[in-house]
């Protein structure tokens, strides 16, 4: 083999090693961006998913507590609380999903939270202490863990500034005092009228959620048939 075909050798193999480190580091982006696309979306529809779940549960349940329903009465005296417990109830569980639903409003939202996480793992405590079974405070565990969810989750706008992450306080470093935007009318059109929807398929379906809790009761033997 002369030199020649030697050199063309060479710059064979130089040109197919550069082919493939080009190749290798081009996938490498490719697969970050696609993460990062992944990441990007799945964020925020997971949060707005347990959201909705909290939010609806806090709203049914201030309408059951408010009325209140046969269900929310024999739960009551066999937990050994009070009646009027649920009136109590009823109003801190509306104010925590107006809140938690509304734009901005960090620090409220941070109480809000607290508070439900507070009412669900009272509930599970509850209903361990008197010894029932994981049927009754296996609901307030997953409403519970949904709200830990949500409050993880929550995007900046819905964050105290202390509380963000790393990444949030650089995107929206000296964007914390653009909000009348963000205040206006349409930036609550969409809650006020979700929690109008919510309240109202409460109370229309209320019949049917007293005959179906009415059912559960007589099963766990709260109440005779």
């Amino acid at each position: 083999m002369n030199m020649a075909d030697r050199s063309d050798e060479g710059a064979a193999m130089r040109t197919q090693t550069t082919t493939t480190f080009q190749h290798a580091t081009g996938e490498k982006p490719a697969a970050v961006a696609r993460s990062g696309w992944n990441g990007s979306r799945i964020r925020p529809v997971a949060f707005w998913a347990t959201t909705l779940v909290i939010v609806f549960e806090l709203v049914a349940g201030s309408v059951w507590n408010l009325v209140p329903i046969e269900w929310v009465e024999a739960q009551l005296r066999h937990l050994g609380y009070p009646h009027f417990f649920a009136y109590v109830l009823a109003a801190w569980q509306a104010g925590a999903a107006i809140a938690i639903i509304a734009p901005r409003l960090p620090l409220i939202k941070e109480w809000a939270y607290a508070g439900a996480f507070f009412l669900w793992s009272s509930a599970v405590a509850s209903h361990l202490i008197v010894g029932d079974s994981l049927r009754t405070w296996g609901v307030p565990l997953v409403f519970g863990a949904c709200a830990i969810v949500s409050w993880a989750l929550r995007p900046a706008d819905r964050r105290l500034p202390q509380t963000r992450l790393r990444r949030e306080r650089r995107a929206n470093a000296g964007q914390d005092r653009a909000g009348p935007a963000e205040t206006r009318l349409r930036a609550w059109a969409v809650p006020i009228g979700l929690l109008v929807v919510v309240y109202a398929v409460s109370f229309l379906t209320l019949p049917a959620a007293e005959a179906m809790t009415h059912g559960w009761a007589v099963e766990l033997g709260w109440i005779d048939e």
